[in-house]
């Protein structure tokens, strides 16, 4: 949930800098989501979490042979980032790419696209408190269809790695880890880990998080 201390928009103007960290994690991100889409056979569905202008998940499915298999919910707030989202979706002829203006943060915004195979997590855990960060990863498994892959990012602060808690509430929550990024000269942690316990039941009108900047 966008608030007046961050824009949300402007944000994403680091991208335009192929060498600003953003732009490194975005590969990475995009990397992993398409080893992702190879390891799951047949139709997907896909849940991106506060997705913004789409940037991690429509250039991957646009040039993906398997975009005919994908269908994708991108669920965001802010109404410039939705805006830009659906224009790009519509200019690489993604038609199967639903952009929902709405509040990532609570499950009621994912019951048109779940249970998803893939689920991308991005952008989100560094702007929440660790107990919120916690109870989305404890609810993920209410997303998710079996074996889902759920793909997501963290900052490193050099006092304090939040990467190794998550890594760990994922473990307690019956997902695998299967791909890790921490390279020393950057300051964000991917992560990508498959659900090897059975899904849960979804729970609608659950709050699981709220931003604080």
């Amino acid at each position: 949930m966008p608030d007046e201390q961050r824009d949300y928009a402007e944000w994403h103007r680091a991208y335009d800098d192929p060498s600003s960290q953003l732009s490194r994690r975005l590969r990475v991100v995009q990397e992993y989501l398409r080893r992702a889409i190879d390891d799951h056979p047949g139709r997907i569905r896909l849940i991106s979490m506060c997705a913004g202008e789409g940037r991690d998940v429509i250039p991957v499915l646009a040039a993906h042979p398997r975009r005919a298999e994908i269908v994708a919910g991108l669920v965001e707030l802010d109404p410039r980032n939705v805006a830009a989202a659906r224009a790009a979706a519509a200019a690489a002829g993604l038609e199967q790419v639903e952009v929902v203006e709405g509040d990532a943060a609570v499950t009621d915004a994912y019951a048109g696209a779940m249970p998803a195979e893939i689920i991308l997590a991005c952008g989100v855990f560094g702007n929440i408190t660790d107990a919120d960060a916690r109870r989305t990863v404890e609810h993920l498994p209410c997303l998710c269809a079996p074996g889902a892959t759920v793909i997501w990012t963290r900052g490193w602060q050099p006092d304090r790695d939040a990467a190794c808690a998550i890594r760990g509430w994922f473990a307690e929550t019956g997902f695998e880890e299967v791909a890790f990024e921490a390279a020393p000269d950057n300051t964000y942690r991917v992560g990508a880990h498959r659900l090897i316990a059975p899904p849960r039941a979804f729970a609608p009108g659950v709050r699981l998080f709220s931003f604080f900047r």
